[in-house]
């Protein structure tokens, strides 16, 4: 016996070892259960062992620590014992004993717990407890310290393993006063009952959402530190892409103005004259980039209205590039741009590609701003 308490002993030093490096985060809400059970309790020795079999009723309310570790109260009630107790007891319940008891799941310290329960969880089960025998009449109830050792086997069931279908056998000594059929003080066989129950056990749900213990991943320093740099590098290149488009945002905030400045201004007379027969549009284009962005779609739109409204009008778009880069880029460019006009009018407006002349001219020098050559120019003739 005295081995049995050494190897319980080194179970939960074991035990504990582990469960810091095996879950973490653990609410003192989380991991309880409550099961019910219903079995048999007959004399170890000198009595029938089934014939002097009385049936017991019980609950049990557990708290698991670790994978490993638990504790529990367990309270089991004896209906008509019999032998069971030291008097033949005419009472519908003759005694009840209320324990505290150690669990050690053999299975999870053999094997390690992966992350959910297995299919089967054996555990070791060992405390002490209080009983009480009921006697009517002449006879002075009975109180009596009590030891139980034994197992539980436990079937997990269901998708989540919320429920567990369990058999437990064990042993329960009477160590105190008053015990079963004389006084002891140990471990004796002759004051000792086997009891066989089975019953069935609800674990509630965790803050972790789920009825059983989670694994944690554990990181060492080193990743740590790999991982709050790559963080810190990201927030750079976030930092860095909203300067840019900050910056892109103003440049084409100024573009629109000096463009709106333009418009606002009154044309030389020559110039209308000139431009009798003949209109002109523009369409901007951001640095390197031949899309149309929204804010110049309504250009597009106001050379697609006037062709329309004159069936007999033409459009020739010439697209020109800034002088920035290499010369045949911005001949490509320039290509691009105009059209991407012509694309836009007849797809999106409707227009007749046979009215559209689109034409890239390279770097243009119509605006002595460079930039505000990246341009596309729709010439309507009448």
């Amino acid at each position: 016996m005295k081995k049995f308490f050494m190897l319980l002993a080194v179970c939960a030093t074991v035990s504990f070892a582990t469960a810091q490096t095996t879950v973490r985060g653990s609410k003192f809400t989380d991991n309880w259960s409550v099961g019910l059970q219903a079995g048999g309790l007959t004399p170890l020795t000198h009595h029938s062992f089934i014939g002097d079999l009385r049936p017991i009723v019980g609950i049990t309310i557990a708290k698991e620590l670790t994978p490993v570790f638990g504790l529990a109260i367990e309270g089991n009630t004896l209906i008509n014992g019999g032998h069971n107790t030291r008097f033949h007891s005419s009472n519908a319940f003759d005694a009840s004993n209320i324990s505290g008891l150690m669990s050690f799941n053999l299975t999870n310290l053999i094997w390690g717990y992966k992350g959910e329960p297995r299919l089967v969880d054996v555990k070791a089960v060992y405390g002490f407890g209080w009983g009480h025998e009921y006697y009517p009449g002449e006879y002075n109830d009975v109180n009596l310290l009590t030891s139980k050792a034994g197992l539980n086997i436990g079937f997990n069931v269901g998708a989540d393993k919320a429920w567990q279908i369990n058999v437990k056998p064990a042993i329960v000594w009477a160590l105190g006063d008053g015990g079963y059929t004389q006084v002891g003080q140990s471990y004796n066989a002759n004051l000792a009952r086997f009891e066989i129950a089975a019953g069935v056990t609800y674990k509630f749900k965790n803050s972790n959402g789920t009825h059983n213990f989670v694994l944690v991943k554990e990181y060492d320093q080193a990743e740590v530190d790999g991982l709050n740099a790559k963080i810190n590098d990201l927030r750079n290149q976030l930092g860095a892409k909203d300067q840019k488009i900050a910056a892109d945002a103003a440049a084409i905030k100024k573009l629109q103005d000096e463009l709106n400045d333009c418009r606002n201004k009154k044309k030389p007379a020559a110039v209308e004259a000139k431009a009798v027969n003949t209109y002109e549009t523009n369409v901007f284009f951001a640095c390197g980039k031949s899309v149309i962005s929204k804010a110049q779609v309504p250009n597009v739109a106001r050379v697609a209205s006037f062709l329309k409204n004159n069936p007999g009008a033409r459009v020739s778009v010439k697209g020109y590039a800034s002088p920035e880069g290499p010369a045949a880029l911005n001949q490509k460019l320039s290509v691009a741009r105009a059209e991407a006009v012509k694309k836009m009018l007849v797809k999106k407006y409707k227009i007749e590609a046979s009215r559209i002349e689109a034409q890239g001219c390279g770097v243009g020098d119509v605006f002595s701003e460079p930039t505000w050559n990246r341009v596309a120019i729709s010439t309507i003739t009448k």
